[in-house]
């Protein structure tokens, strides 16, 4: 690998004169055609000129370095270069003398649209808040147009978090979903997927589907409607409708599994995701009686989940073991993201229940999915359309890319 220090200091001592400075470009990310061709086509527009080049891919990693003399402001050099870098989708670090440049905080960020229908005024809504926050739209690109239409526009010039503010707003008044993300290599590198499982991977939630067979939906269901709003303790709460499945034959488990349907897109983004390489784990607030069946069918790396007690085959109406609340689902959300070696900023965690803020709040992307107000308003970004594999879409991923996934290997 390169060392960028002792490079400039190498390379500048033995080809600059004192009245040139050096700066070294060294891009990083998925080897593909016209990388240095692209870069050098750049350069050429400038009044700098190469002192050294150094290339290397290591297991379809690029990591290619020039370093090139100047001697005059560089300022148009460095955007134009970190432009290149965005559009290739590549981390870059520019570098003079040793000391890393940093980047303008007002940098190029995607903003991606999603509509069932995208009507015009959605995205003259979107576009209208870009300008008026002095951004402006470099690129726009259509990433499917089914299950939903997904839009995703390239933008420089604007700050995240006061861009992201504004386009919640035409969000809800246009009723779309609009989600705003840095750009670079990183939105593609979040190598690790997080969700929750109840009316998230899959449709309605499993102590309801047992407090029916029980004879206790309906108290069961009050008390779990309070904790998805975040007015009741989610321990407190599991414990207290726990309790009400008391006596319950074992075999109502085998019957609820049974019954158990993935929600709309589930299997085409977990089969999509692993076929890119991602890891995916899911982890509930419900149980491994459940959950497992669903680890083997889907092939799920990482799994977390409370286990229900059960003697002499009847439920005892109590728990064994930590419960895997709001605050466990963000300890195991580390946890799987250390196994996985995936640094917390690529993981994308996605959820839609208060017990689900910590993790939202904790990971690199954090989606809230047909969530109540309160997760939607500190989730990073939030998902409304009954389509799970729509998440696919504001990772980059397009609707061609999935197919491609598809055809390269075909098994369900």
């Amino acid at each position: 690998m390169l060392d960028a220090g002792a490079w400039i200091a190498t390379a500048a001592g033995s080809v600059c004169t004192s009245m040139e400075r050096t700066l070294l470009i060294t891009l990083t990310g998925r080897d593909r055609p016209g990388v240095t061709s692209r870069l050098f086509g750049t350069l050429a527009d400038f009044p700098v000129e190469v002192s050294d080049v150094e290339q290397v891919v290591i297991r379809g990693r690029l990591v290619l370095g020039v370093l090139v003399t100047y001697s005059s402001g560089i300022e148009a050099l460095l955007d134009a270069v970190e432009k290149v870098a965005d559009d290739l989708e590549m981390d870059v670090e520019l570098s003079t003398g040793g000391s890393k440049i940093p980047k303008n905080k007002k940098g190029r960020l995607h903003v991606t649209v999603l509509g069932r229908p995208l009507m015009p005024a959605a995205l003259a809504g979107v576009a209208g808040k870009i300008a008026a926050h002095g951004a402006n739209i470099d690129r726009i690109e259509r990433l499917a147009s089914y299950p939903v239409t997904a839009i995703e526009l390239a933008v420089s010039g604007a700050d995240s978090k006061s861009l992201r503010a504004a386009l919640a707003v035409v969000a809800t008044e246009l009723q779309v979903d609009v989600a705003v993300q840095k750009a670079g290599l990183h939105r593609k590198a979040k190598r690790l997927i997080v969700m929750d499982v109840d009316s998230t991977l899959i449709q309605g939630e499993v102590i309801e589907l047992l407090a029916e067979h029980a004879g206790q939906l309906d108290k069961v269901a009050e008390i779990t409607e309070a904790a998805m709003r975040g007015e009741l303790d989610f321990e407190g709460s599991l414990r207290e409708r726990v309790a009400l499945l008391a006596g319950l034959d074992a075999s109502a488990i085998d019957e609820v599994r049974a019954r158990i349907e993935l929600s709309s897109g589930a299997r085409t983004l977990v089969r999509t995701l692993k076929r890119l390489d991602y890891k995916f784990a899911i982890v509930s607030g419900g149980f491994t009686q459940l959950t497992d069946s669903l680890v083997e069918d889907l092939g799920i790396d990482y799994s977390a989940a409370n286990t229900l007690e059960i003697k002499d085959g009847v439920l005892t109406g109590r728990v064994i073991g930590p419960i895997i609340d709001r605050a466990g689902k963000a300890t195991a959300l580390r946890r799987f993201a250390n196994a996985a070696n995936i640094p917390m900023s690529q993981t994308v965690a996605i959820g839609d229940g208060a017990n689900d803020l910590d993790m939202l709040q904790a990971a690199g992307l954090g989606v809230a999915y047909n969530a109540k107000p309160v997760v939607r308003q500190a989730a990073h970004t939030a998902v409304n359309v009954p389509y799970l594999d729509t998440i696919l879409f504001l990772l980059g991923i397009s609707r061609a890319e999935i197919e491609a996934a598809d055809a390269e290997d075909p098994t369900p």
